[in-house]
């Protein structure tokens, strides 16, 4: 039951910023959706901080690691919203639009864990 908690409390506050970040960055005029980029990148980033942290000298308890892992990077990153504003860019026939979102937030998120876990690896 423990855990159910720990994902539930980091999962709606992840939730929480993601919607905020949206609500701060999306840009409504283009439909260019910059605050889903940012969660995205910048929970890639803060996953490979926390599972680098985790796997290094076990610098985070199981608890800790579910809260922040799994719940809070869970609830913060977008892959389902992500998917859905590519289809909306397919649909409107902005293949460019498409092209460059799916491409830098795959390619900037992959950068964005290993990064994260080299440079725990340094500390």
């Amino acid at each position: 039951m423990k855990q159910l908690l720990l994902v539930f409390i980091g999962g709606g506050s992840g939730s929480v910023l993601r919607y905020l970040l949206g609500k701060w960055f999306n840009n409504i005029e283009t439909g260019i959706p910059y605050g889903t980029f940012l969660a995205n990148i910048s929970g890639s980033f803060l996953i490979g901080i926390i599972l680098g942290l985790a796997a290094k000298n076990q610098s985070l308890s199981p608890h800790s690691t579910l809260l922040l892992a799994t719940g809070f990077c869970g609830g913060f990153t977008t892959f389902s919203t992500f998917v859905y504003e590519n289809h909306v860019f397919l649909k409107a026939g902005d293949y460019l639009h498409f092209f460059i979102y799916l491409s830098l937030s795959i390619i900037i998120g992959f950068i964005a864990v290993f990064s994260a876990m080299y440079l725990v690896k340094q500390i």
